[in-house]
């Protein structure tokens, strides 16, 4: 496959000029800063305290794999994560590749869902991360690929500023600078963005060069209740897995029956 990840993120360039002007920047930090300041709890806080350490992922569509449950609904099973054991959720919410919307996380709000909720898209400007506060969102994805180390810096200050936590994604030992900025939490993602293909020997390789103290999730190709466990005598708190969920009938129920087979 031909690097998606370039083709994504010149196309959220163009996606995020157009919804500065259908709504400005400015109208978006003034709807904020009249509303009653409220945190979201932070996803590291829910690790810190999980047994199992699944942030479970509402996933409706991926570029590798077309629609994966194209009738999932956010008003359903995002609160079935949260009553069967998801230390917290992640929502896609970018729509041309992911089939997501930001009204999922509000619609995942309304249905009940009170543990927190990664927004996860490109994230490139700060009217994306104003976008994540209203949607109702904890915790927003800055990805170490799609942004260079300063942009990424002011990217993360500007998140902090509005209350918004931040998982940042690396996935090779080139980005692993990044870490420097001391996000809140340190995710490796198992997956290439550029060609997709996933090999989960990327969190082990990674796992020792990350800040000992750090917070540290791997993300994607998690589908074995054995791997979490690998995973965690190598030091990660969390696992964030989507389409081992999402490909089955019921969600809810197989995020239970993985979380009862670790």
């Amino acid at each position: 496959m031909a690097d998606i990840l370039e083709e994504i993120v010149a196309w959220k360039r163009r996606e995020v000029q157009i919804m500065k002007e259908m709504q400005p920047t400015k109208k978006l930090q003034r709807i904020i800063e009249e509303q009653t300041f409220y945190k979201r709890p932070p996803i590291a806080d829910a690790l810190r305290k999980s047994t199992t350490g699944i942030i479970a992922e509402f996933k409706r569509k991926s570029p590798s794999l077309g629609w994966i449950n194209e009738d999932a609904k956010p008003s359903d099973i995002p609160f079935a994560y949260q009553q069967n054991g998801a230390a917290a959720i992640s929502v896609l919410t970018d729509n041309r590749y992911f089939g997501g919307d930001d009204e999922y996380i509000k619609e995942a709000r309304m249905s009940g869902v009170r543990i927190p909720v990664l927004y996860k898209n490109f994230i490139i400007d700060e009217h994306q991360l104003l976008q994540a506060r209203l949607a109702g969102a904890s915790t927003v994805l800055l990805i170490a690929a799609c942004l260079n180390f300063y942009e990424c810096k002011r990217l993360l200050q500007a998140a902090h500023a509005i209350g918004l936590e931040v998982l940042l994604e690396m996935h090779d030992e080139d980005e692993l600078d990044y870490a420097e900025l001391e996000p809140d939490l340190y995710g490796i993602n198992n997956r290439s963005l550029g060609t997709f293909t996933t090999d989960v020997e990327t969190s082990f390789r990674l796992a020792d060069l990350l800040p000992i103290n750090a917070v540290k999730i791997s993300e994607s190709g998690i589908s074995n209740p054995d791997t979490v466990r690998q995973l965690r005598e190598v030091g990660y708190q969390g696992f964030l897995i989507g389409e081992t969920f999402m490909k089955q009938e019921d969600p809810g129920a197989a995020l239970a029956n993985f979380i009862a087979a670790i």
